[in-house]
């Protein structure tokens, strides 16, 4: 499991850098500057867990199983939150208007939110 979330945190980590540089320096041009900075919201939650990913994967303070749980959340948060995200920032350049699925942003948000809770009670119940 350990090998997975490193491989993952280390592709959303790859993927951030490449949505980022594209935020900043494609997207300019095509969007509102508003569109641009809630775009760059979704690439810094996806950099955050995929550092988040780093520690977990590289620590021994959570059990395999939990590790299990915080992969599935936060890789479904991400891809709610942070995915949302960026098509609701370039609506403007789609047909299909993606304000009508904005309602997926806040769950991807709780998922992410619920990851680290997980982590937290798990350290709390922790002995030693």
């Amino acid at each position: 499991m350990d090998r997975k979330i490193l491989a993952t945190g280390a592709f959303l980590g790859l993927v951030a850098i490449v949505l980022g540089a594209f935020g900043a320096h494609g997207l300019k041009k095509l969007i509102e500057p508003e569109a641009v900075a809630t775009f760059e919201t979704g690439v810094k939650y996806q950099m955050y867990h995929a550092l988040f990913f780093l520690f977990l994967g590289s620590t021994a303070f959570a059990t395999q199983k939990v590790k299990k749980y915080i992969f599935i959340l936060v890789v479904t948060g991400v891809l709610l939150f942070s995915g949302s995200i960026y098509f609701l920032a370039c609506n403007a350049l789609f047909s299909f208007d993606f304000k009508t699925i904005g309602f997926i942003t806040p769950i991807g948000g709780f998922l992410l939110i619920a990851a680290w809770a997980v982590l937290l009670l798990h350290l709390m119940k922790r002995k030693g």
